[in-house]
């Protein structure tokens, strides 16, 4: 056999044209992928066209959505010692406030939940409410085919449902268990939360009201109840309050050797 040769392009860019038509390959790949999803966000309305699925040179890139600035990194401070073992109060305003189920069954998605731990040596334990960690370093931004998923520019990680085709990369990369799947159609959608079968979705840190000015509602309702165990910031700015505790208070990442950098962090662990 012949080995095989290279035919230099006609246009005499060295090869470039070749490269351009391997791309024209990979964005044909992503747009049968996406054909073959047909993610419906309600009944009638298709959400993602497969168009969509393929690279847009033209698109700004991830984190220029508008209400992201670079020079903000929003993050959680849970101190355990205020969180109670019995308190769901922010796990029930989470439900609320983006239209998820309040009774979730085994395929139902949870963004945040109450986890109990105990040291072993000591037997001290602890009671605290896990969610998407908003990492800086987001495994699952690293795995997702499509850029579904992605960090702004202000640390908040989310799913892009338009491009997501429900491969579920991202929900076995996420040492956290923090990202569920939509198996059934919704009804019922909050306007500000939308939501579609086929697509993995997490913790937002309600961002429809981060960008308002507002805190996410699990912080409002865990206040509400008079714990105040959550405070919520911008870890970049020396003078918010969650930046002075993570300076006064010995706080830690939750799987800290993985060297993600959380956005959330725990006091008291």
């Amino acid at each position: 056999m012949k080995p095989e040769t290279s035919t230099p392009c006609s246009c005499g860019s060295g090869g470039a044209c070749q490269e351009e038509t391997q791309k024209a390959r990979r964005g044909f790949l992503g747009v049968a992928a996406a054909g073959l999803a047909g993610v419906m966000l309600a009944p009638g309305v298709r959400l993602i066209e497969v168009a969509q699925a393929a690279p847009n040179p033209a698109a700004p890139p991830a984190g220029a959505t508008a209400g992201a600035s670079p020079k903000v990194r929003w993050g959680m401070l849970v101190d355990t010692s205020k969180c109670t073992p019995g308190c769901n109060a922010c796990v029930t305003a989470c439900q609320t406030e983006n239209g998820l189920p309040t009774k979730p069954g085994p395929t139902d998605a949870q963004w945040i939940r109450k986890v109990d731990i105990k040291e072993i040596r000591t037997g001290k334990a602890h009671s605290l409410p896990v969610m998407c960690q908003h990492c800086a370093e987001p495994p699952c931004v690293d795995v997702c085919p499509t850029g579904a998923s992605f960090k702004r520019a202000d640390g908040i990680v989310l799913v892009d449902k338009h491009i997501c085709i429900g491969c579920r990369y991202c929900v076995m990369a996420c040492p956290y268990k923090a990202r569920s799947f939509v198996h059934e159609p919704q009804t019922k959608q909050k306007p500000d939360v939308p939501r579609g079968m086929g697509t993995v979705e997490g913790c937002t840190l309600c961002v429809h009201k981060v960008d308002k000015g507002e805190s996410p509602a699990c912080v409002t309702a865990c206040a509400a109840a008079g714990y105040g165990a959550i405070a919520f910031g911008d870890l970049n700015d020396p003078n918010s309050e969650i930046s002075k505790r993570v300076a006064q208070y010995s706080t830690r990442q939750l799987r800290e050797d993985l060297r993600l950098d959380p956005g959330v962090r725990y006091q008291g662990l």
